[in-house]
Order: C-alpha cells, then sequence, then structure tokens
C-alpha cells in the first residue's frame, strides 16, 4: 500500500509539476516576448524619413542599455540599399536577421512582429523581434529588429523551476508521510487481531472477545468461526475416541476373563467377539473417512447414478426382488460419492434384506426451501413391502448394535453408520411407513450442491 500511495502521488505530482513548469515558462517567455514588441512599436512609432530618404528617430528611445556597448539589449534598422542602422550597444556588431537572409527582404514580408531566437553572438544567445514596414515618404521595405539577451529570462526560467521542484518535492514527501500515517493508523486494527490471536495462544481463551472496530469484524467472526469447527472436530474425535474404547471394552473383558478361566470355547469366544470388535471399528472409521472427506472441499454426487451402482450391486445379493428407482436424474447432493454410496448401500440392503422384494427409491429436489433449514436439500425416499417398524420401536434402530429381526444376519449397525455420515455432511434421516408399499419408509435428507 505505501509503494502504490508513493507510485501515485509521484506520477500525479510528475505531470502536474511537468504541465505548471511548461505553463510558467510559456508565461515567462510571452511576457519577455512583450517587451520586445513594446520596444519594436516604440522604434516604429518614432522613425522617420529625412530629405534625403534616410531614416531617423524624431524622438530617442527611453532605454539607458541601448546606449551602452554589449548591453544584451539592441535595435538595427536595414532596408534594401541602405546600410544597416544599428543601436549603440551593438557597436560594431551587426544582427543577422531572417529578413535579410531572404534576399534583403525582398520575398520576407513581416507584417506583424516575428520572434525567433538566435546564436549568432558567441555565449550570448539572443531573442530576436523584427517587423518590416513602408514607410511614409519611402518606397523602401524597412525592417525594423529588437534583440535581447536571453539570460535574464533563463535565470528567471530556472528560477520558477527552482521553486516548483522544491515545492513538489516538499509537497510529495508531505502527501507520503500522511500516506504512510494514514496506511499505519487503518491497519492498526489488524495488530490488534493479531494481539488478539495471540492472547488465544498464551491465555487458554477460545474466543476472541476484544472489541475491535467494525471494519475487522467480519475477519473476527470467521477467526471464531474456524474456532468453533476447530472445536468442534476435536470434541467430536474425543467423542468418538471414547465411544470405541467403551465399545471395545466389553469384548476384551470377555477375552480376558475366559483366557483366564482356561473355557473350552475360547476359540469360539475369540471370534465371536472379535467380529465385535471389528464391527465397531469399521463404524468409527466410516465416520472418520466420512469427516474427513467432507473437510476436503465441497463434494457434488449425481444421486441417480451412485443409487444405480448400489441397485446393481444388491441385485446381486438378492437376484429374486424388484427394484424400482424414480425421479430426478440430474440431482446433485453435497456429499463425496463414497459416503453416498455407503448410506445408499446399508438402506437399499436393508429394504431387500429384510422387506418383501420389493424396493422402491425416489430422488426428489426440494424447490422450495423448508423454515429452519440451513438450505435446499435432495429428498431421498427408500420404501419396501415389508412388515415395517412400529412408530415406538423407529428411534430405537439408529443405536449402535440394535436389531430388532435377529434371524437375519447382521450387525446392527447399518442405519447407525446411515444417520451419523448423514448428520457429517448437515443432513438427516427418519423413519415413517409406507402408503404405496405398505413397508418401512426411510426419508434421507441430503444437502443440495
Amino acid at each position: 500500500m505505501g509503494l502504490i500511495a508513493a507510485g501515485w502521488i509521484s506520477v500525479l505530482l510528475l505531470g502536474g509539476g511537468v504541465a505548471l513548469e511548461r505553463t510558467l515558462t510559456a508565461q515567462v517567455e510571452s511576457n519577455f516576448d512583450e517587451q520586445l514588441e513594446y520596444i519594436l512599436t516604440a522604434m516604429i512609432a518614432s522613425a522617420e524619413i529625412d530629405a534625403f530618404g534616410e531614416i531617423n528617430f524624431y524622438s530617442t528611445l527611453g532605454d539607458q542599455r541601448f546606449l551602452e556597448p554589449g548591453s544584451g539589449l539592441y535595435w538595427q534598422i536595414s532596408g534594401k540599399g541602405h546600410d544597416p542602422w544599428p543601436s549603440r550597444s551593438l557597436w560594431d556588431r551587426t544582427l543577422k536577421l531572417q529578413a535579410d537572409s531572404a534576399n534583403s527582404g525582398e520575398s520576407h514580408f513581416d507584417s506583424e512582429p516575428h520572434f525567433y531566437n538566435s546564436n549568432q553572438f558567441r555565449g550570448e544567445p539572443l531573442r530576436i523581434a523584427e517587423r518590416t514596414i513602408i514607410l511614409p515618404g519611402s518606397e523602401t521595405r524597412w525592417t525594423f529588429a529588437v534583440a535581447s539577451a536571453t539570460s535574464q529570462m533563463d535565470k528567471q526560467i530556472a528560477r520558477v523551476r527552482l521553486i516548483l521542484i522544491w515545492s513538489f518535492a516538499v509537497l510529495g514527501l508531505g502527501l507520503m508521510v500522511m500516506a504512510s500515517l494514514q496506511i499505519r493508523y487503518g491497519l492498526s486494527p489488524l495488530r490488534r487481531v493479531r494481539a488478539s490471536i495471540q492472547k488465544l495462544r498464551t491465555t487458554g481463551d477460545n474466543r476472541i472477545t476484544d472489541p475491535l472496530p467494525a471494519e475487522v469484524q467480519p475477519l473476527v467472526d470467521e477467526v471464531n468461526a474456524l474456532l468453533d469447527h476447530t472445536e468442534r472436530q476435536a470434541e467430536e474425535a474425543r467423542r468418538h475416541a471414547g465411544n470405541l474404547a467403551h465399545a471395545l471394552k466389553t469384548p476384551l473383558t470377555v477375552l480376558t476373563n475366559a483366557a483366564s478361566a482356561h473355557a473350552p470355547d475360547l476359540d469360539e469366544a475369540v471370534m465371536r467377539e472379535a467380529r465385535t470388535m471389528q464391527r465397531h471399528v469399521d463404524h468409527h472409521l466410516a465416520r472418520a473417512r466420512a469427516v474427513g472427506r467432507r473437510a476436503v472441499g465441497h463434494a457434488r454426487t449425481n444421486v441417480h447414478a451412485s443409487a444405480e451402482a448400489v441397485r446393481r450391486a444388491v441385485e446381486r445379493l438378492y437376484p429374486e426382488g424388484r427394484f424400482d428407482i424414480a425421479g430426478d436424474r440430474a440431482a446433485m447432493v453435497a456429499i463425496e460419492r463414497q459416503d453416498l454410496d455407503e448410506i445408499l448401500g446399508n438402506l437399499i440392503e436393508n429394504a431387500a434384506k429384510y422387506g418383501g422384494g420389493s424396493v422402491f427409491v425416489t430422488i426428489d429436489p426440494e424447490e422450495v426451501v423448508p423454515a429452519g433449514a440451513r438450505g435446499p436439500s435432495c429428498v431421498i425416499w427408500i420404501e419396501d413391502d415389508g412388515p415395517g417398524i412400529p412408530e415406538e420401536q423407529r428411534a430405537a434402530t439408529f443405536e449402535r448394535g440394535a436389531r430388532l429381526d435377529t434371524d437375519k444376519p447382521g450387525t446392527g449397525l447399518g442405519l447407525a453408520i446411515v444417520r451419523d455420515v448423514a448428520e457429517i455432511y448437515g443432513g438427516h434421516v427418519s423413519l415413517g411407513a409406507s402408503e404405496d408399499l405398505g413397508g418401512l419408509l426411510v426419508e434421507l435428507r441430503l444437502p443440495r450442491a
């Protein structure tokens, strides 16, 4: 920001300084030319032709410098057929005029004053004003010229430039200092944010609560939201580690007791409890994978493609079943494909396993966001024609290890995994009764992508 401020200040001051220098220089040169034109006009007004056809002044010019040799102010009158008539200040020198170089004025006639620079005198640059006049009583074209050394004008221009350089340098330095102070003052809230974050690290606080300006409050809100998210993830990790430890404690106790008692069915106990521990490990690993994949980025998965892949896999296990998938084929949800396959795989397999043979899947993206919802959802209904689940027992089916039908093989972790993974992505799953097939209706809501 400091470099940008210094850049635009330098560019603007440089451009303004050059423009102002050009304007003032042109004004000084214009004033200098006006003085020469005034003298030239006075010369013409005082000139007359005598009885011999020569030119004279009936009144002397008032500037004393015309009488001082080498004074830097000169005049000269020349005409065809006449010797140049110079001022005393020229002494033994003669002005070389543009009218003289153009065939003694025959083809060069300046009816208006003509100004130009000349370096004919070594070390004394001149500014010359000349005009061609035909005086009454003469047919000669007389060229009146006034020349002045430009040293005085050059000194004025140099003085103007020096004043401009110092003025703009001081102005630029002042602007840069003010811009630096403005940047320092404007960014001071960020230093306060840094101090607040350092306070979090050193004091153990879990939120930034210091009063800060409104300009940085969105940043503070995002930092606090990040801290909330990190704290939730850490708490979730601790909770699942505790749950896994608790779930493994009972099988390990059983194995320890069986081994200590030298139980004759030790091998069967080991296999049984090992399967139990494997189920708990699979459940928590599924949750861990879902959390990790969710943290990678915003996912997009086509629901119909995932449901078709699951249907083909389940059909191999239950070839006698009937599976139908209807609804929006382009519906996309914000969930990783592996996790959606796992959710739909558990739900569709349960419907085929515990139903009467018919499974109906409907995909319906909601067009209107319900009140209180975080955003638009995609609703997926899985229906079967089985006996269903009584309403008072539906909540219990989401508990780990809960099985209402023990005659069918299973672990009792399918619906628990479905609920946990869906909630990780901000979704929801609920159970009801199917009006069309008469069995169980599973309603799965997932955020739309």
